[in-house]
């Protein structure tokens, strides 16, 4: 499971037009969910997601997780995370899981965030988003799980 996740002073996501989860400063995260990929992974990637200390101390550190912040979570699928781009100019999304399991996947990550307290305002799964943001600082990570997390 792999998890793009940047700090936001707002993200908005919209679709046909219309504004279907907005957040103040937080993370947006952009999660992809691969063919080998567990509801475990989805907890344990949950779990880094909230524990990452991205924000600042007040000392120019960054040493504060959006719980110490007080911050929100914008979720937003994004199968486009699994692209494999090595071979010609079209990617190639063989190593994303099928639409149906992605989407439980991508489901229990959403739970798991909110079993530790953050429930996510969410994008649609699968629709044709458009994503508003205000990066901070700017911060963004890569994750990845079950390597490289």
């Amino acid at each position: 499971m792999r998890a793009l996740v940047q700090r936001v002073r707002h993200a908005a996501v919209d679709v046909d037009d219309e504004t279907v989860a907005e957040i103040g400063p937080g993370l947006l995260v952009f999660v992809g969910v691969g063919r080998a990929d567990t509801a475990d992974h989805a907890r344990k990637l949950a779990e880094k997601v909230v524990g990452l200390r991205v924000f600042s101390d007040g000392e120019r550190s960054m040493n504060r997780s959006v719980a110490d912040v007080g911050g929100e979570i914008l979720l937003v699928s994004q199968f486009t995370l699994y692209a494999d781009t090595r071979r010609g100019r079209r990617p190639s999304f063989e190593p994303a899981a099928p639409p149906d399991e992605a989407q439980a996947l991508y489901r229990s990550f959403a739970e798991a965030l909110t079993e530790l307290g953050f429930p996510p305002k969410e994008g649609i799964f699968g629709a044709n988003m458009q994503v508003r943001l205000q990066n901070d600082g700017p911060v963004t990570l890569w994750l990845e799980y079950p390597s490289g997390v």
